[in-house]
């Protein structure tokens, strides 16, 4: 969920040519989650192969991957590891949602109304370890690289980011910021054509990007006072202070007060507050990655994605054959020099 910040923080929307040539860290549990949520059947079924294990994840990271590289955009994945003690309640809490939204689901299907069925069916999503596993091979026989976070996988994708050894990160939450990625792609495993939930209406979602030097010079602050916002407003690791939104937080810090001084000023415990703010100041991280792009595996694709998980061999032939031409099927030096430069 993140950090609520899209009231005070605005991205520049942009194509997704703005990226080619550049890599981008992206925060993997994330976008697999978006993947879980969206890739579903009219009445919220997920996609299964003839096992009956899902595949939705594995179908949008294919086809969302394989068309960030025909753009020319070099993605890594970066994988959570371990959550932080203070994001128990959290994750306590978000699995409180899904045991409720499923009990809505089963009620809605037996209504037979499925428009909702499939809204309350995207609130359950489950990333399970073998989901993760497949993930990582898939990646593999892309020839794409991913990265093992020792905790967050955002703060990871920041942390390469602040390096200079990718361009950019990218996830959906503006946590990014917090941790002081200088550049935050949002809406990357989302562009397209999208149904509004509950409305006939359809919207195009393009990326965005937000510049953390750009952000924290247009709301006169610095990125400590962005943090101090945010603990205000609330974060994965604290639960914030009820009845302040990002607008307030932004009016208490520019008047010159930190969370901890409001947290005591609304009787609360500080203990949360301070935890959480060493998440985003001294998050765990790791230089124990190697970035490199390799050409895809044609033949290892087609066998573990048609003949182990039942896609289209049609469907994913066409899209490797679109994929190929980046890797100097031509003879083109200067796209060979691009990906392996």
């Amino acid at each position: 969920m993140g950090v609520a910040l899209s009231d005070i923080v605005e991205g520049k929307i942009i194509e997704l040519e703005y990226l080619s040539g550049r890599s981008i860290s992206i925060d993997a549990y994330n976008m697999l989650y978006q993947f879980l949520s969206i890739i579903r059947q009219r009445d919220g079924t997920p996609l299964m192969n003839s096992k009956g294990e899902i595949t939705s994840h594995l179908s949008g990271l294919f086809y969302r991957t394989a068309r960030l590289l025909e753009k020319g955009i070099k993605p890594v994945y970066v994988f959570d590891g371990a959550p932080p003690e203070e994001k128990t309640h959290t994750l306590s809490e978000r699995e409180k949602k899904k045991i409720e939204a499923e009990k809505k689901y089963e009620a809605a299907l037996k209504k037979g109304d499925l428009e909702n069925a499939r809204v309350y069916a995207q609130q359950t999503s489950r990333l399970t370890k073998d989901m993760v596993n497949q993930a990582k091979k898939l990646l593999n026989l892309l020839g794409v690289p991913w990265v093992q976070a020792p905790s967050e996988g955002e703060a990871q994708a920041a942390y390469m980011a602040k390096k200079g050894d990718v361009w950019a990160s990218a996830s959906q939450d503006y946590d990014s910021l917090l941790f002081g990625s200088p550049r935050l792609v949002r809406n990357l495993g989302i562009t397209g054509r999208r149904k509004l939930p509950r409305k006939n209406v359809y919207v195009e979602i393009k990326p965005e990007i937000i510049e953390l030097e750009n952000t924290l010079g247009s709301l006169g602050i610095d990125l400590d006072q962005l943090i101090q916002i945010g603990l205000m407003v609330g974060t994965d690791f604290n639960s914030g202070v009820k009845g302040i939104g990002p607008k307030k937080a932004l009016k208490l810090v520019k008047e010159g007060k930190t969370a901890k001084e409001v947290y005591v000023e609304h009787g609360m415990d500080t203990s949360g507050v301070k935890f959480a703010e060493s998440i985003f100041k001294r998050p765990k991280t790791t230089n124990n990655y190697k970035l490199e792009w390799k050409e895809p595996d044609e033949e290892g694709l087609i066998s573990y994605l048609c003949g182990e998980h039942d896609f289209s061999e049609e469907r994913i032939k066409s899209t490797l054959e679109r994929l190929l031409k980046e890797y100097d099927v031509k003879g083109s030096q200067a796209k060979l020099d691009r990906w392996f430069g």
